[in-house]
């Protein structure tokens, strides 16, 4: 079994050191959706909602939060983002939104955790500007699909539910 790296010999809690690796580039991407009621996605996808354009607003709050992820995961580092791109597909036939980011950085450690928060980040923005039309939303499945770079090299997502 793997053990658990955040976590010294004695068992607390520690920023892992990561001075002694090497500067590689790194990519993460993520994924997940947001359900919604058919009257929901008719008015983000149509751009009539009052409160403007929902995607767009979403795109940039999920970019600021992958700049700020160390600020909100106590024991992330921080990194010099090189690149955030967050991508959005509506599915008109299941009432979702689908939220798609990449994160690229050069640097001695991944970038999973700043994909996965621009990934939540966004998806919750969507949720917080047409809460007040439809509570019922629901965030679903947000999960890295792929990591590439440093030590362990390729990881792609296959045979995971």
């Amino acid at each position: 079994m793997t053990k658990l790296t955040h976590f010294n010999q004695s068992g607390e809690a520690h920023m892992v050191d990561v001075g002694h690796k090497a500067i590689t580039q790194r990519t993460a991407i993520t994924t997940g959706y947001i359900e919604m009621l058919p009257e929901t996605l008719i008015l983000i996808t149509s751009g009539l909602h009052k409160k403007g354009d929902v995607l767009s607003i979403a795109r940039i709050a999920g970019i600021m939060a992958s700049k700020r992820t160390a600020d909100l995961i106590p024991l992330c580092h921080p990194l010099p983002i090189t690149h955030v791109e967050v991508n959005f597909t509506s599915d008109t036939e299941n009432h979702r939104i689908h939220c798609s980011t990449i994160v690229k950085t050069n640097g001695q450690t991944g970038v999973e955790m700043e994909a996965l928060t621009a990934t939540q980040i966004a998806l919750l923005t969507i949720y917080d500007m047409c809460k007040a039309v439809d509570r019922g939303m629901s965030i679903n499945q947000v999960r890295l699909e792929e990591k590439s770079g440093g030590k362990s090299g390729q990881w792609l997502r296959t045979g995971h539910k």
